[in-house]
C-alpha cells in the first residue's frame, strides 16, 4: 500500500468518493470463498428466468455479441477496502433484463454464479445505468481471480454483491437472502451507511 493510502479517505479532494470507514488502495484484493471454477465456453450459458415474459438463455458467443460499454465507477470493498476509477467493459444489464420482460410483481432478483454462490438484490440496482456484467477492467481481460469471464458491477453497493463467475438472473417478488446475506452479511450492502453485518436477529 503506497504511503498515506489508509488517510486517503481524510483528504478534501476524495470527500463524497469514499464511503466512512474505508482506506484507499491502488491495488486490487483477491477475495472469493471456494475455488476457482473452470470456464468452458461451449457449456456455458447465461440464463434470465423467473418473473419474465420471455425466459432468455444465451450461450457465450450469443451473450458476448451483445452490445457493450464501458463504465468508470469507484468500487467499495464490505472488508474496508476502496478502489477509485475502475473502468469496467461489458454489457449494461437493463437491456438484457428488458429483453426477458420483468413482469409487474418482479421486485427483486438472485443473482445465480457459478458453484451455486448466489446474491440478493432489489431490482432496481440492476435497472440502473450504473448496473453491468463486465468481462473486462482497466483495458484487460478479468483475470479469473476477478471473475472471469463474466462478473456483475454494481458499484452502489459493498462489492460483494457484485458477484463473480455470474451465470443468471433469477427475478422474484419476494426478497430472498443469497450466500453471505444468509451468513451475517447486511441484506442491503450501502457502503454510505456502513451496512456491512447484520445482528443474527435480523
Amino acid at each position: 500500500m503506497g504511503p498515506n493510502m489508509r488517510d486517503a479517505a481524510k483528504r478534501p479532494d476524495l470527500k463524497g468518493r469514499v464511503p466512512p470507514g474505508q482506506y484507499v488502495t491502488e491495488k486490487w484484493p483477491v477475495l472469493h470463498y471456494g475455488s476457482l471454477p473452470r470456464f468452458n465456453p461451449k457449456t456455458w450459458d447465461f440464463q434470465v428466468y423467473g418473473l419474465v415474459e420471455t425466459p432468455v438463455i444465451l450461450s457465450y458467443e450469443q451473450f458476448m455479441a451483445l452490445p457493450k460499454t464501458t463504465l468508470q465507477r469507484d468500487i467499495h470493498c464490505v472488508t474496508s477496502w476502496s478502489k477509485l476509477d475502475v473502468v469496467f467493459e461489458g454489457v449494461p444489464v437493463r437491456p438484457l433484463l428488458e429483453m426477458a420482460g420483468p413482469k409487474p410483481d418482479a421486485k427483486f432478483v438472485m443473482v445465480h454464479a457459478e458453484q451455486g454462490y448466489e446474491t440478493n438484490l432489489p431490482i432496481e440496482y440492476l435497472l440502473a445505468d450504473d448496473a453491468l456484467l463486465a468481462h473486462r477492467a482497466n483495458g484487460e481481460d478479468l483475470t479469473p481471480e476477478h471473475g472471469w469471464p463474466l462478473r456483475l458491477v454494481v458499484p452502489r453497493l459493498y462489492f460483494w454483491k457484485s458477484a463473480k463467475w455470474v451465470r443468471g438472473f433469477e427475478l422474484m417478488a419476494q426478497d430472498r437472502r443469497g450466500f453471505w446475506e444468509r451468513n451475517g452479511y447486511h441484506n442491503h450492502a450501502d457502503p454510505w451507511k456502513e451496512e456491512r453485518y447484520s445482528s443474527p436477529w435480523e
